[in-house]
């Protein structure tokens, strides 16, 4: 059989280490897989000499710096623009890699599978070979509890470090942007969500906020939901830049009624690393909004 009628013959469900140990004796090149995070997830146990491969499979991720430099050479860019299968090589590396994206939900990359080449040149029947490999890969994920958690923790962590500006470089954090436009609109939005705090206990607010995010998300599933300081933080697209805020929540004042819930929202705005701008802008319409009272639940800033 050819390489890519014998990978088509791999057993699905026995998990990724498997998928890639009998892939390492197709091509005899070596294999790694990472998740979003870049937390290695899987890999063919095989000494080489790259710098990269060793600091990934002896640390289980990739360093600042290594993904600084991953940046500056444009690997990093040319994946996510491509969003299929891609050569990535460097002058300042001796091997090239072939990457593929590993999908989950349909069209939300959620890690990547990599093999270099190290042993057998890239050739069609390899190229062909690879794509029905990270398909499988694919397929093989697909109801991992680990890859539909992280999803949601993804979202979670990248919300709060952006809002913190941990997460400010374009070169480098880009792929993680671009995790959380996938299935949103051309226009952004971020809203800001208070719960009655009655004098508890910090642990017992945390865990009602988390119980509120929770509530939230049954209704509007397609946001993007973290728990920041005293907050619900969802953030939102509309294919509208003039979205009207209120109105679109109207029709579950309920819920906000019943629970002695406010929210705040921002105006429009597309760049992501701007949002702590819009959290701000939406902080300030939830509390301007408490204070004149009004017997309204939601409240809008202006259209910056």
């Amino acid at each position: 059989m050819d390489k890519p009628e014998q990978v088509k013959a791999l057993e699905n469900g026995k998990g990724i280490q498997y998928l890639l140990n009998c892939a390492y004796k197709i091509f005899n090149n070596p294999f790694y897989v990472i998740d979003a995070n870049y937390n290695l997830l899987g890999f063919n146990d095989v000494p080489m000499d790259d710098h990269i491969w060793s600091e990934l499979i002896t640390t289980g991720t990739f360093s600042m710096e290594a993904q600084e430099f991953l940046a500056k050479e444009s690997f990093i860019e040319n994946f996510v623009n491509s969003n299929k299968n891609v050569i990535l090589k460097s002058d300042k590396l001796k091997y090239r890699r072939l990457s593929g994206p590993i999908f989950i939900k349909g069209d939300i990359i959620i890690g990547l599978v990599a093999m270099y080449e190290y042993s057998v040149p890239f050739d069609t029947e390899s190229m062909a070979a690879f794509d029905i490999l990270a398909k499988k890969i694919t397929e093989e994920i697909k109801d991992y509890e680990y890859f539909i958690t992280l999803v949601e923790e993804f979202h979670e962590t990248k919300i709060s470090k952006l809002l913190d500006g941990v997460i400010n470089n374009p070169l480098i954090y880009n792929p993680q942007a671009q995790f959380l436009y996938e299935g949103f609109e051309d226009y952004l939005y971020l809203a800001v969500v208070s719960i009655p705090r009655n004098n508890i206990r910090d642990i017992v607010h945390r865990t009602r906020l988390s119980y509120f995010k929770s509530l939230l998300k049954t209704r509007y599933k397609s946001f993007k939901y973290s728990v920041y300081a005293d907050y619900i933080v969802m953030l939102m697209s509309s294919k509208d830049k003039s979205f009207y805020k209120p109105d679109f929540f109207s029709a579950d004042a309920d819920i906000f009624e019943q629970n002695d819930l406010f929210m705040g929202v921002s105006g429009s705005f597309e760049n992501i690393y701007e949002l702590r701008v819009y959290y701000d802008q939406a902080l300030a319409a939830l509390k301007d909004g408490i204070k004149e009272g009004g017997g309204q639940r939601v409240f809008s800033a202006d259209n910056q």
